[in-house]
């Protein structure tokens, strides 16, 4: 019997999942064992097809040659990773491999990873799935104990090669025709289009909101106030004049305590953790950006072990993880800070579960994101990883604490036939807030609920005189811009902005992208320079908003994006045939051509490019790609002065940033010139190893810049890092 191949997703995965299964001999892009072989991706190695690779004539942007169709979706090897898909590519044809284990990350996108590799490799090997939630050498253990199938995981498969292929194809052509049209690179896509929209309406209702002075009467009853209400009881006097009389009338005067009622109030702690969620919360606490939080939480799963599986959607734990759930206290228990409120919790024989943390019915692929129950070493995270962790570690710990409890008391008062009401709040029990409040970092105030005042105690039928009477002058306030918190819920929630009822019913269960997307949808809009940040909110720009005002409400509604995410999850449950689901998506791209060709052109975009090389001065360059453009300069890239003509000739200034490269004037020039810039300094972004590598354009067409030959720093060669010097591509 021969060896089993192990494909995992990332590099510093394999090394976990090879140091599991005794794969300790370094191979060219592999650690072998005596019965495994693990190898990886490095993220995607495998792509659609662009336009040109079905027919050279889409090479030129036209109205002619849209839409593009293609009768089946063909794949193609990324060029800057090819090395690491021919390694793979020898191990799943070698004869010494009898089998496969697909060990990429456990989701929708893992699976078309691996699945896409499988597919252009012309692989034929039997395979099965590892499915874990946490990257610990026991869940590791546990995983390939029980190993799945990998037929199982097929329609998982069907639905990601759908959103894949949905994706390039309104993509493709929706940017391709509303280019053309508006003579101006628009970027346009399936969830980025209606996620711009939500920031754009929201910016017109900011600047469409007119504010109104409006007024209340707080009255002083001598060491606590009330304010004037009407029969609804609300405050607000829209008459400034009325607001004085009913301040002249009952100055001095004496009231009557008419009413009085208690309420004890109960809040229960907040439900588990899911990705979206985790990120609301470190965008309100700490400033983070989804991605940023992310990034920090993957970190957390794949290098420190500390967490489970962050790209999770579920809140809600499985009924067969109480064992591991107690074990998990028990770890935190013996770690400050944890220990004051996770011991507490263990006093009895076992926690006590609530169907608030234990649903099966409410758990996805993966459950809610917990800690895992390996030895916890605070003192070896950054501080921005200590502060999600401790956001996970006491979401955790809070959901067994009891509710958090206070009581509320309203004090009615009659005076000169007007009506006053006084609140107070008691707290009587801090629960699980007490956990939170402990054990998380934060400049922001806790918000507490009702007025903060305490009242006397007061009985009805009692008199107290109105020392003082004050008109209040207040104003109506605009709605607030998006931030990244809000944001992220009203796309998670997208269902609530559809007013057919029953598609909003039909909705619930989806929104626009899923948790483990958002975040690059975010990031895409401010790359593409539609959205900014201007401090935590997210503003449109007027290039953003322009292209909300052309594209068509079928692109641009939620209501779209929303039924395909529906129909996607449809797919992965077996309720759907993806045959359906693409012909419905093609119709879609042809309506959308037609649309953008019958458009009137009177809407005027910014001129990026003279804004561009106003900054610049001069020009770069001659294109690599097209021998005739010169390379020009604006906010977000370099590009070929001829795009208009089809050149695709684009370098994003950020697209070394993960490498720990600033891409500059000068070095552009250079690489302009000489067609390479040798002993570059960079940073690999999977395993944080420093060396040197060449830089050069790639030979796609494209002018992506490739890092090739790359070499580590002696200080850190001899490390077990899994080889790279081939697979580390930009």
């Amino acid at each position: 019997m021969g060896r089993i191949l192990v494909v995992a997703e990332k590099p510093s995965v394999a090394r976990d999942i090879a140091k599991t299964l005794g794969a300790v001999q370094k191979g060219d892009g592999c650690l072998v064992g005596e019965n495994y072989v693990v190898s990886w991706a490095i993220g995607h190695l495998v792509t659609l097809a662009e336009p040109e690779d079905y027919n050279e004539k889409y090479k030129k942007w036209s109205f002619a040659s849209l839409p593009i169709l293609p009768e089946k979706m063909e794949l193609k090897a990324i060029k800057n990773t090819r090395s690491q898909l021919k390694i793979l590519h020898k191990w799943m044809n070698d004869k010494e491999i009898s089998s496969i284990i697909c060990a990429t990350d456990s989701g929708r996108e893992g699976e078309l990873i691996f699945r896409y590799i499988y597919e252009i490799t012309k692989c034929k090997k039997p395979f099965q799935r590892l499915w874990i939630s946490s990257m610990t050498e026991q869940a590791i253990k546990e995983g390939f104990a029980h190993l799945k199938d990998g037929e199982d995981y097929d329609l998982l498969y069907h639905s990601a090669k759908c959103r894949s292929e949905a994706d390039w194809l309104v993509g493709m052509n929706a940017t391709r025709a509303y280019t053309l049209r508006y003579n101006v690179l628009l970027s346009i896509g399936r969830v980025q289009t209606p996620t711009l929209a939500l920031i754009v309406e929201k910016q017109k209702e900011i600047d469409a909101f007119l504010s109104k002075d409006y007024f209340e009467v707080q009255a002083d009853f001598g060491g606590f106030q009330g304010l004037w209400i009407d029969d609804e009881e609300q405050t607000k006097i829209e008459d400034e004049s009325a607001a004085k009389d009913i301040s002249m009338k009952t100055e001095g005067q004496n009231s009557l305590v008419t009413k009085v009622e208690k309420e004890d109030k109960r809040i229960p702690a907040p439900l588990l953790y899911d990705l979206t969620e985790l990120q609301r919360e470190c965008n309100k606490k700490f400033g983070y950006s989804a991605k940023k939080t992310l990034d920090i939480a993957q970190g957390l799963y794949e290098k420190r072990k500390m967490i489970t599986y962050p790209r999770t959607d579920s809140r809600y734990l499985s009924e067969d993880m109480k064992g591991k759930v107690q074990n998990t206290m028990k770890r935190l228990a013996e770690t400050k800070p944890f220990e004051e409120f996770a011991k507490p919790l263990l006093s009895g024989e076992k926690l006590v579960f609530t169907k608030r943390i234990i649903d099966n019915t409410k758990v996805t692929d993966h459950h809610a994101i917990i800690p895992t129950d390996i030895p916890l070493r605070l003192d070896s995270l950054a501080e921005d990883e200590k502060n999600v962790f401790l956001l996970v570690a006491a979401r955790f710990i809070s959901v067994f604490y009891p509710h958090f409890r206070y009581e509320v008391t309203k004090a009615y008062f009659t005076c000169q036939k007007e009506r006053f009401l006084s609140k107070g709040t008691v707290l009587l029990d801090e629960g699980w807030q007490s956990v939170e409040k402990k054990l998380i970092p934060t400049k922001t105030k806790k918000e507490k609920p009702g007025e903060e005042q305490k009242l006397p105690p007061l009985a009805e039928g009692e008199t107290h005189t109105i020392m003082e009477a004050k008109v209040l002058k207040k104003k109506t306030t605009a709605p607030k811009p998006y931030t990244e918190s809000s944001l992220l819920s009203a796309m998670e929630n997208a269902g609530r902005f559809v007013e057919d009822e029953t598609l909003k019913e039909q909705m619930k269960d989806s929104g626009l992208g899923t948790p483990a997307t958002r975040a690059a949808i975010i990031e895409r809009l401010l790359a593409v320079g539609y959205i900014t940040r201007k401090g935590k909110n997210l503003i449109p720009t007027e290039k953003g908003t322009q292209l909300i005002r052309v594209v068509p409400e079928e692109i641009r509604s939620p209501q779209t994006t929303g039924k395909w995410e529906k129909g996607l999850s449809s797919i992965a449950k077996g309720k759907m045939e993806e045959q359906r689901f693409m012909e419905s998506i093609k119709r879609y791209v042809a309506f959308l051509v037609e649309d953008a060709a019958g458009r009137k052109t009177d809407v005027v975009f910014p001129d990026e490019e003279q804004k561009g090389t106003r900054k610049v001065g001069k020009v770069l360059g001659k294109c690599p790609v097209c021998k005739d453009g010169d390379v020009l300069e604006n906010s977000k890239a370099y590009f070929c002065g001829k795009w208009k003509a089809g050149c695709k000739f684009t370098v994003w200034k950020d697209s070394l940033k993960p490498y720990g490269i600033a891409l500059t004037n000068e070095m552009l020039q250079s690489l302009l010139k000489n067609g390479k810039i040798p002993e570059v300094k960079v940073t690999l972004p999977q395993t944080g190893e420093q060396g040197k590598a060449a830089m050069i354009f790639s030979a796609d067409g494209k002018g992506r810049i490739e890092l090739m030959d790359f070499t580590r720093d002696a200080m850190i060669q001899g490390t077990d890092s899994p080889q790279a010097d081939e697979g580390e591509k930009n």
